[in-house]
């Protein structure tokens, strides 16, 4: 998933008269941080840049986030949550593989890039560190706990497997691999751990 600047990186967004209801104030400001988060980094993300871009003042922002990095975090899943949404097809295996696959795309590109940043600036932030857990990691999870119940309880899975470690065992390696530059997630890669999941690694009979 690639985002290309446009105006609203740089310009800010031209307000109406009177005063606009929080939902929409909320929507421009995490679509301007998502923006900016994927297009420039953690580095091109402050409140002043965001406000200006939004079109909305600091105190605004500072009265829904406690700080640069817990803005960002939201505006990126913002940024991403389309793609990265569950199917339930009725099929476990194969909606697995094709959210993997666009977790895959999206880890490739600036969003990727931008995750890693954020995961590294959450450790010397406590703000983004909680905003991080609460959001994305605890948030993401949730959703594929969800769909991995839903197929254990339809029959598509055993009842004696803990399908928490089954989302730690896919995702936990496609994020080890996102950090080894010379070991890069390939389809091939998504395909296969998907596969052996699912086939088993002990020898057929």
């Amino acid at each position: 998933m690639t985002t290309q600047p446009d105006e609203t990186t740089t310009s800010p967004r031209r307000r109406g008269r009177g005063r606009r209801p929080a939902e929409e104030v909320r929507a421009d400001v995490l679509e301007a941080a998502g923006r900016l988060i994927l297009t420039e980094g953690m580095a091109g993300l402050t409140f002043e840049r965001v406000a200006k871009t939004a079109g909305v003042s600091k105190t605004t922002l500072y009265k829904w986030w406690q700080s640069p990095g817990a803005l960002a975090l939201d505006g990126y899943f913002h940024a991403v949550h389309t793609t990265l949404a569950f199917a339930d097809t009725g099929n476990v295996r194969e909606d697995l593989r094709d959210q993997l696959h666009h977790h895959r795309q999206v880890m490739a590109g600036p969003g990727g890039r931008a995750l890693l940043e954020l995961i590294g600036a959450s450790q010397t932030d406590p703000d983004l560190a909680r905003a991080y857990r609460a959001l994305y990691s605890s948030g993401r999870r949730e959703l594929a706990y969800q769909r991995l119940t839903r197929a254990q309880e339809q029959g598509e899975i055993r009842e004696d497997v803990d399908v928490r470690v089954l989302v730690d065992q896919l995702w936990g390696a496609v994020y080890h691999r996102s950090l080894i530059p010379d070991e890069p997630v390939t389809p091939e890669f998504v395909d296969a751990i998907v596969d052996n999941l699912f086939d088993g690694i002990q020898p057929r009979e």
